[in-house]
């Protein structure tokens, strides 16, 4: 079985080094899309970064044996729905299934409170993953929601990129009825404040980019669950 791992354009502008960490000896992409902001992405990326992410092949169409390996929600939706030939398998998944030599981190069975994302509520094996890797780290869970979400921080409070609705219309049209509705800046900060209103723990761990966006703009701690599974130093 050959794997090709999407580094995500958006995770990468937004985490610029946690994301060279990640490699696995994987043959990495960019992008779900081929042609897609390719100079607009190159242009905002760290300049720790920049020329490595130059480096890497913005997309290479995939063969039905090869598997897609996602960290991103919207690429893994992408591919779920213009590409269901191909077998998509989320990081976390991907970790726990090749962990022969991985290190887990042990953070002493801190308490926090894991924040599922609407973009995969219906994803039983990632959110069983996730929990999964957490309980190896020592990690203790405070909460479910599963498939009951309905949160991925502020991008459900502005328009969908077209792209999206294009290319996973079920997900981002058919499932997104009553989002994706324009708010404004400050109308955004509130629902998201609003929303960590009801974490009962310090800390909230997330595994979706735009999750982690939504609870930084409220001032929320929280970790990105690669950030616990690939820190600097262990």
């Amino acid at each position: 079985m050959k794997y090709r791992y999407i580094a995500s354009c958006v995770f990468t502008r937004d985490y610029p080094e946690l994301s060279l960490r990640i490699h696995f000896g994987m043959e990495i992409i960019r992008c779900c899309a081929e042609k897609y902001k390719v100079r607009q992405f190159e242009e905002v990326m760290a300049p720790s970064v920049c020329e490595q992410w130059k480096a890497t092949p913005h997309y290479i169409p995939f063969e039905p044996n090869t598997t897609m390996i996602s960290i991103c929600h919207n690429c893994t939706a992408v591919f779920q729905e213009s590409h269901p030939d191909i077998n998509v398998l989320s990081l976390w998944e991907f970790i726990l299934q090749h962990d022969a030599d991985f290190h887990y981190p042990d953070y002493g069975c801190e308490r926090m409170t894991i924040q599922d994302c609407w973009r995969q509520y219906d994803n039983q094996a990632e959110q069983a993953a996730v929990r999964e890797l957490l309980r190896r780290m020592k990690v203790v869970e405070m909460a479910e929601n599963r498939e009951h979400t309905r949160f991925c921080g502020t991008s459900l409070y502005r328009p969908a990129p077209p792209r999206n609705l294009k290319m996973a219309p079920k997900r981002f049209v058919e499932d997104a009825e009553g989002m994706f509705v324009t708010h404004t800046e400050e109308e955004q900060k509130q629902l998201m404040e609003e929303h960590c209103q009801q974490y009962q723990t310090k800390k909230v761990v997330a595994y979706c980019h735009y999750c982690t966006e939504g609870l930084r703009l409220a001032g929320q701690p929280h970790y990105h669950i690669a950030e616990l599974l690939f820190p600097y130093s262990v």
